[in-house]
């Protein structure tokens, strides 16, 4: 049965938009979605389901988000193909120390992530900036929040984009190579990777 990633934009970041975990993997689960498990506290989960395309998902899990809880936020939903090969297809070969740093920006569409391009003046070295067909791919050498890429990509021109950075990539894609029924993963302080038994949920 198909796997895909979910990816929510802005939710508990600060006090608004606040929505725990266990309450998000319990909506997907009655949306129908099957082998949840979702990662951190900042709205990401895999899920398998053979009914819908990535679009059609996404604009479900919206309209019940709103629905059931009252939560109006970006939803982008991609195909665990399309999610892998944003990875594969990343410019940067990026160290392990700069993993918090090196952000994937993800959107429904291709049309969406390539608006991104409008940002390509905006980097300071050394900021980088790459557009792709299945994301964009951001160096923020400051953080986020600092620098001036972070700061246009969290403004206007990103509304339809949310990112992720290089770590928490790299956990999900674990999840969909290694996802059974309501896992989730987490890596050993020796870097592999481990399934608790208890309940699919990683708190930061």
């Amino acid at each position: 049965m198909p796997q895909f990633v979910v990816l929510l934009r802005g939710v508990n970041v600060g006090k608004g938009n606040r929505l725990p975990m266990a309450s998000f993997r319990a909506l997907l689960e009655a949306e129908g979605l099957s082998e949840v498990a979702t990662l951190l506290n900042s709205g990401n989960a895999v899920f398998r389901s053979a009914k819908r395309s990535a679009l059609a998902h996404a604009q479900a899990i919206r309209a019940r988000l709103q629905r059931d809880l009252g939560l109006s936020v970006l939803v982008v939903v991609k195909s665990s193909p399309d999610f892998l090969a944003a990875i594969a297809n990343s410019p940067f070969a990026v160290p392990e120390e700069h993993h918090a740093r090196f952000l994937l920006a993800f959107a429904q569409t291709e049309a969406a992530t390539r608006g991104l391009a409008a940002l390509l003046p905006v980097p300071e070295p050394p900021e980088q900036l790459c557009t792709g067909a299945h994301a964009a791919y951001l160096y923020c050498a400051r953080g986020i929040l600092d620098g001036r890429l972070g700061s246009a990509v969290l403004g206007k021109h990103g509304r339809e984009v949310t990112t992720r950075n290089w770590a928490t990539v790299l956990k999900l894609k674990a999840m969909l190579e290694r996802v059974s029924p309501n896992p989730s993963i987490e890596r050993t302080p020796s870097g592999k990777l481990r399934l608790p038994t208890a309940p699919a949920h990683v708190e930061r």
